[in-house]
Formats: structure tokens, C-alpha cells, sequence
């Protein structure tokens, strides 16, 4: 971990690196960094990298349609009452006196040309500032970043580390790019601009000249600042959220904390995950329709101790209406955790009249999905949500970051931990929510385990879709119903692991599940296009425990006990050996599919 060339590190800092970038910690605990993240700051140099290139794309597509209507509107006009007096023949465009009037529609008038723009990223709570200057430096296609944060001590450190790394005020302006407009009197502020204050007010101050991508990276929950991140986010733009707070998002232990922070409550079930991660959209979608605005989300990750969520955010009244189509309550079982899912509404579609149209009619769900016994254990139910329940990801957007990924390998520390995940995110199945364990379905039914490939096959030749989930392992997604699912284990039971049934109690929730009659044909058989749906390519999906006592750990302590943002403590009185020790990069688990 050496400082870049020609610095020197001053007495009582540290210099950590991390892929471009050396930032320099006080020895005293004042500023505060969270060196397991680096997977989450390598992720979103490539997540935000692949957005500005599709912005980029978007952008040149919508200045060409434009300037195609102008066009279409302009020869409109020439070729009007006025280009058909009398004498007039042939083209209009062609004649001497079109050309005067249209100087601009004639065949030897070049095209204008599309100026590629660059985009502006704040980060809301930038802590030591490290994420931030990656960004500026890693990243094509930034104008800048503006880095922010309350605390005083924190941004003195930020306003360091983007010196000593050349990307402040005394940096060199780059030059424009080509054919861009240039602002008169603008004063340069550098790649990556210090703000110290509030988050929220900054963010509020940018509703009117929004940004075009934000970061919210706060210790524990991000919801005290979506509302204002959602405001300041431009059409098209991009949001990115970490939250760290899964105990309560993704437990079942601070129901009343979990609604105060996402309007929603969490629920005991082996895919609680997941349900953290449809809390957090739900909420967001909710947000973002106050003001006229819909969600997107490109990639939702469940990761070690925290949730990392991206999606972008468009303007629309239409999609706005249709929001509440895709957020909805879920019942799960107390005994066997199978869910039902209520949507809040349905919408319908019909043709218009002369069938250039569709109209839409919007109409409340009928309910509840389930009564009040589980139809497969027969045990109560209990309520989670409102959750999202449409798309976690983008399969096209996944595919771009893998092979951005793939074309930059240098510019991350953690390639295959991003490849694995990015890449079950891309092929997961596009199903209802939630994924089973089979191991825990094993747990109920009091037998052994089947194989994947088996309880994968037996969907298959079901004719229902099957994939892995990122968030648990050994997990899988099915659009089959819960009744099937639960046949593949009673034939399993039948045909080659039988459970002695006088050793389950009559009143437990397996003795009703194992002594239910089998209601569909179960094929074990392997199915010829498993590989396509359950890859076998060794893939790092999870990772071990890189020391001791690791994870979120407690707020860092500042002078004045200002700190804000996640980080890990680091003793006051620490040699530059155990430093290194401590931010070293995570080791890595291989699975195999």
C-alpha cells in the first residue's frame, strides 16, 4: 500500500490504497473506513460506468430523433400552401427560393452532430472521500463529483485526500470536450468538489438543476435521505443505495423500527433477504410517485451484513399510475414459510376504437390470496410488506457491466466476486418473488436433502423456469407453484428416502406436509437443459469471514463524536503492519454449480 509517486505522507496519517486511489487516515481514529466494501465500491465503478455509457447511447438517440423531427417539420412548412402557388414546380427543397428560406434543408448543409455530454455524480455522505475521488478518476465520462458530508473532521480528511490526489481546485481543468458549450466565468472546483453540510439540504438545493447520478452510502439505513436523493435525480439518472441496517430489514425482531424506516414491516421466512431488498424498492417506488416519477431497478444485490440497490428514475404519469400494480402485501406461513403475494391493484388493457391506442383501466386486487390456515401444513400466517414485487434486475443491463467488467479487469480488486454475482443476477429467473431452500424444505419434511440437479430437473420437465438466487446459497427461484415444489420432495420421500412416520408428531406442520397426496407428475430424471438454467462455470458467489470480529462494526469516533457514516473503527495506536492487516482485501469462496 504505497502513496501514489512524489508524496510524501505526512506524520500521524496512514496512506491506504485501494486500485487508483491513496487516501490518508488519521492515526487517531477521526476519519473512518470500511475496507470490506471494497467490493461495493469496485461494483459501483462498474454498475455507474455501464449506466453512462447506455446515457450516453440514450442521449445521441434522443438528439437524433429530434433533429429528425425538425427536419420532418421543416420540410412540413416548405412544402405548404405557400411552396404550391402557381409556377412552382418539382421539389421545393430543390428551387432557388427554398434554398433561401430553408438554407439549412439543403443536401450539402452538413448535419448537426451529437456533443457526447458529461454527467455529474453526488455522493451525499462521502466520509473519507475515497469512493468519490475513485469516481473522478475511474470513471469515463464525469464533468465531476461532488462530495459531501456533515461532519467537520471528515470533510477536512476529503478535502486531503482530494488534493493529494490532484483532483481538487488545483488540478488542471480539462479541456471541453469538442462542440460543447463552455460557461462563461465558471470557476473550477476540480474533478471532485468538497461540500461540508447537511446531506439533505444539499440534495434539496439540486431539485431544480438535478444531478444526474446520486450515492447514498450512510451508516445503517438510507431512509432519512431517498426523498431527497429521488428529488435531485435526473430523468434517466441513476440512483445507487447501500442500507446496513438487515437486522431490521431483514429480520423479524424490530417490526416497528423496520415500518418507521420503510413504511413496510419485514417477516420470518429463509428468504428474508430478498424481502429486505423488495422493502427498500417499495419504498423507494412510493417516494419517487409523489412526485410524478417511477422507479427502474438495473441490478439489487443481498451482500454480506448489507443491501446495495440500483435503479434509475423517469418522469411519467402513465408508469406513476401503474406503480401500485407492482408493490403489494405477502402472507407467509408461520409453519412451512410458503407466500402468497397480493398485489395492490391489477391493470387492464384494451384497444382503442380506431386501434391506434390502448386504454388502461386500474382496479383493486381481490383478496386476501390465502385463508386463514396454510392449505399445505395447515398453520397460521402472518403479513410482510408492502414490498416490491416486479423486477429486481435488468438481465440486459447485467450483461453490460459483465462485459464492461471483462474489458477493464485492472481497475478492480474484486473481478470475481463481481463476475459471480452479476452474472446469477443476470440469469435469475424471472419469476414472483422470493427463492427456496431446499435444505430448510428438507428441514420440514424430515429427510435428506435431494440433489439441485434433481429438484432442478424435476422443474424443468414440469414445464416451469428455474434459476439460482445471489442472495442465499444453494437457493433457487421458480415460477412453479409451492404445491409442486412440495411434490418433488413427497416423491423424493416416496421413491428413495423414506421417513418413518411414527417419529413425526400428528400435530406438526411436516406430519401434514408428508402425509399430503402427491397432485403432479415428478420426473427426478436429469433434464437435458439443466446447464442452460443452473451453470456449472465456477463462479465466486459468497465470501468467508477475512478477519475477526469484521462487518458493519460501530460509528467511528470523530472530535467532536460527529460521525455519520459507515465505516470500521481503527485502534488509535496502530503500526502500518496491522493497518495493512486490516485492509487487506476479503479472501474469496468458490462454489460450484
Amino acid at each position: 500500500m504505497s502513496a501514489p509517486l512524489n508524496r510524501v505522507v505526512p506524520a500521524g496519517l496512514l496512506p491506504y490504497t485501494e486500485q487508483s486511489t491513496t487516501i490518508l487516515l488519521p492515526d487517531d481514529n477521526t476519519a473512518f473506513l470500511n475496507p470490506i466494501q471494497q467490493f461495493n465500491r469496485d461494483l459501483s465503478v462498474a454498475v455507474i460506468s455501464t449506466w453512462g455509457k447506455v446515457w450516453q447511447e440514450e442521449s445521441q438517440r434522443d438528439y437524433e430523433l429530434k433533429q429528425q423531427r425538425r427536419l420532418a417539420e421543416k420540410e412540413k412548412k416548405a412544402s405548404g400552401p405557400r411552396a404550391s402557388k402557381k409556377g412552382r414546380t418539382g421539389d421545393p427543397l430543390k428551387s432557388s427560393s427554398s434554398s433561401s428560406l430553408f438554407p439549412s434543408l439543403l443536401p450539402s448543409s452538413p448535419p448537426l452532430q451529437f456533443v457526447p455530454r458529461e454527467f455529474v455524480i453526488l455522493e451525499a455522505l462521502s466520509a473519507t472521500g475515497l469512493r468519490a475521488i475513485r469516481y473522478a478518476k475511474e470513471i469515463p465520462g464525469i464533468k465531476y463529483v461532488i462530495a459531501n458530508d456533515l461532519s467537520p473532521t471528515a470533510a477536512e480528511a476529503m478535502r486531503r485526500n482530494v488534493e493529494f490526489n490532484d483532483v481538487g481546485p488545483s488540478s488542471e481543468k480539462p479541456k471541453p470536450v469538442e462542440g460543447a458549450k463552455v460557461v462563461e466565468g465558471e470557476t473550477w472546483e476540480g474533478r471532485v468538489r468538497v461540500r461540508e453540510g447537511d446531506a439533505c439540504t444539499l440534495m434539496y438545493n439540486h431539485r431544480a438543476s438535478r444531478v444526474d447520478c446520486v450515492d447514498l452510502d450512510p451508516y445503517g439505513t438510507a431512509a432519512p435521505f431517498m426523498d431527497a436523493a429521488i428529488q435531485a435525480t435526473a430523468d434517466g439518472g441513476l440512483l445507487a443505495i447501500t442500507c446496513t441496517d438487515m437486522a431490521v430489514s431483514a429480520g423479524h425482531n424490530y417490526p416497528e423500527k423496520c415500518f418507521a424506516n420503510y413504511a413496510g414491516v419485514s417477516g420470518r421466512a429463509v428468504y428474508s433477504h430478498e424481502i429486505a431488498l423488495r422493502l427498500l424498492l417499495a419504498s423507494a417506488s412510493g417516494i419517487a410517485a409523489r412526485y410524478g416519477r417511477y422507479i427502474v431497478p438495473v441490478l439489487s444485490l443481498s451482500i454480506d451484513f448489507y443491501m446495495r440497490v440500483f435503479f434509475r428514475i423517469y418522469s411519467s404519469p402513465l408508469q406513476v399510475k401503474q406503480a401500485f400494480s407492482k408493490t403489494g402485501t405477502v402472507y407467509i406461513c408461520n409453519g412451512c414459510e410458503s407466500h402468497h403475494t397480493q398485489n395492490f391493484g391489477r391493470v387492464g388493457e384494451s384497444s382503442q376504437k380506431n386501434g391506434k391506442g390502448v386504454n388502461y383501466t386500474y382496479k383493486n386486487s381481490s383478496g386476501p390470496p390465502v385463508g386463514q390456515k396454510c392449505e399445505q401444513c395447515n398453520s397460521n400466517h402472518h403479513l410482510v410488506g408492502p414490498l416490491w414485487t416486479g423486477p429486481l434486475h435488468d438481465p440486459e443491463f447485467c450483461e453490460k457491466v459483465l462485459k464492461h467488467v471483462s474489458e477493464n479487469e485492472s481497475k478492480f480488486g474484486t473481478v470475481p466476486r463481481i463476475k459471480g454475482m452479476v452474472t446469477m443476477a443476470k440469469e435469475v429467473s424471472s419469476t414472483p418473488p422470493f427463492y427456496f431452500d431446499p435444505s430448510q424444505i428438507s428441514g420440514i419434511f424430515r429427510c435428506g436433502c435431494p440433489p439441485m440437479n434433481e429438484i432442478a430437473s424435476a422443474i424443468l420437465h414440469g414445464g416451469y423456469d428455474v434459476s439460482r438466487s445471489h442472495a442465499a446459497s444453494g437457493s433457487l427461484k421458480t415460477d412453479a407453484p409451492l404445491s409442486f415444489v412440495y411434490d418433488i420432495f413427497r416423491t423424493y420421500i416416496r421413491d428413495k428416502a423414506p421417513v418413518k412416520l411414527e417419529n413425526v408428531s400428528k400435530a406438526s406442520p411436516s406430519y401434514s406436509l408428508i402425509t399430503k397426496e402427491i397432485t403432479h407428475e415428478i420426473n427426478l430424471t436429469l433434464h437435458p437443459d439443466l446447464d442452460k438454467h443452473i451453470s456449472k462455470a465456477k463462479l465466486v458467489r459468497y465470501q468467508i469471514n477475512p478477519a475477526v470480529n469484521w462487518g458493519p462494526a460501530g460509528k467511528a469516533k470523530t472530535k467532536k463524536d460527529e460521525g455519520d457514516e459507515d465505516g470500521v473503527k481503527l485502534p488509535k495506536k496502530v503500526s502500518f503492519v496491522t493497518i495493512s492487516f486490516l485492509l487487506r482485501p476479503p479472501e474469496m469462496s468458490v462454489e460450484v454449480g
